[in-house]
């Protein structure tokens, strides 16, 4: 099993990274939001200065927001800083497009956006459309097309993994991806990988290059995480503050399915999105006497994986936090034991807000990867 941790990119995400390296995680993931956070690319650049050996990978690139040149020329300049340390994972987009009022992007252009990434950091040339026009393009300063070297690497290779679900996002990973990225939904596993090793076989796509095994991708999943201290319960203070900003963002998701633009996430609940949707409104009407009901949803993601708006704790119920990898360690490692067996081969943990993110990267570093060894 893999560790990681899954941080909102901020320019000095990169000390936590740093942590997270010495405390025996293998992975950090940042999270590509522009109108939340700061730039995926900038940050990482940072993180791959700073650090030595952690993989670092976007959770998750969103297509529309940059032509695809423009991925591939960051994922492999940054590859020249930390060599093969570099992984790109892809979304069709959540607050990327829905703080835009827009909704994610349709699974065919996902599809075609990764096959022209996957080409273009291999050194291929890719077709690539702008309206009616066609074109080729290359990275061309690259060992591979010009014997240069001081601008990209992409012999190193670059993964490219996909977080997709559904049916035909299933189809897409298997016949596409290098790695699949999901959530830990109890169902998102055992019904993704059978449907990704078929299309994977039908499409001739093995996993083996870059940690998988035969049709079954290297798996990723992105939780949230708690490590209960002497007396505390999944209600204490400090765990709700340190954990519940990422678990509120599911409870956002609900919101966009029934009065957004529409999120992308498969999680919907009238009950939970009329609740929420009361709450943004006075939330929105205290905070400034102009409603601006067709812009609700920057509101709403106010706070995304960073913060708690004020009354926010309302929908962080013990039983949602007893969901994920939270509780002592005898339960975090139970936990951990089932998701290995369903296939999972990467945790990604959202950390949030400075110090607890240092407390969990220390606790989990100490009491779960030491002793799991």
């Amino acid at each position: 099993m893999d560790y990681g941790i899954a941080i909102p990119s901020y320019v000095d995400a990169w000390k936590e990274v740093k942590a997270a390296e010495e405390a025996g995680f293998t992975h950090a993931w940042f999270f590509d939001s522009q109108l939340i956070y700061s730039d995926v690319w900038a940050t990482m650049a940072l993180a791959a200065h700073n650090t030595e050996k952690i993989k670092l990978g976007t959770l998750v690139a969103i297509p529309s927001n940059r032509i695809v040149s423009v991925t591939a020329a960051a994922a492999a300049t940054i590859n020249k800083i930390a060599p093969g340390r570099v992984i790109v994972g892809l979304g069709t987009g959540y607050t990327g497009r829905n703080t835009m009022g827009l909704p994610a992007l349709k699974m065919d252009d996902f599809a075609n956006y990764a096959r022209q990434l996957k080409g273009l950091l291999v050194g291929d040339d890719v077709l690539i459309n702008e309206g009616s026009r066609e074109r080729w393009i290359r990275l061309i300063h690259t060992k591979k097309n010009s014997g240069r070297e001081e601008f990209f690497n992409i012999e190193d290779p670059i993964p490219v993994m996909l977080a997709a679900n559904g049916p035909k996002g299933h189809k897409i990973v298997g016949e596409v991806s290098d790695g699949w990225i999901t959530t830990s939904r109890s169902s998102n596993v055992p019904q993704g990988l059978p449907r990704i090793a078929k299309s994977a076989e039908a499409s001739g796509n093995s996993f083996d290059r870059f940690g998988g095994d035969s049709w079954k991708p290297y798996v990723t999943v992105l939780t949230s995480s708690c490590l209960l201290r002497p007396g505390e319960t999944f209600t204490s203070p400090r765990v709700i503050e340190s954990i519940g900003p990422a678990l509120v963002p599911g409870v956002h998701a609900m919101w966009e399915s029934s009065f957004g633009p529409g999120s992308n996430l498969g999680m919907s609940n009238s009950d939970i999105a009329n609740s929420y949707n009361e709450y943004i409104n006075q939330y929105s009407e205290n905070k400034s006497q102009n409603l601006n009901q067709d812009r609700r949803y920057l509101d709403v993601h106010e706070g995304h994986y960073v913060y708690l708006k004020e009354g926010e704790e309302q929908f962080v119920s013990g039983d949602l936090i007893a969901r994920t990898l939270s509780g002592n360690p005898q339960q975090v490692n139970e936990k951990l034991d089932k998701l290995e067996s369903i296939g999972v081969d990467n945790v990604a943990l959202s950390v949030v807000g400075k110090k607890s993110a240092l407390d969990l990267i220390k606790d989990f570093g100490r009491q779960i990867i030491q002793e799991r060894g």
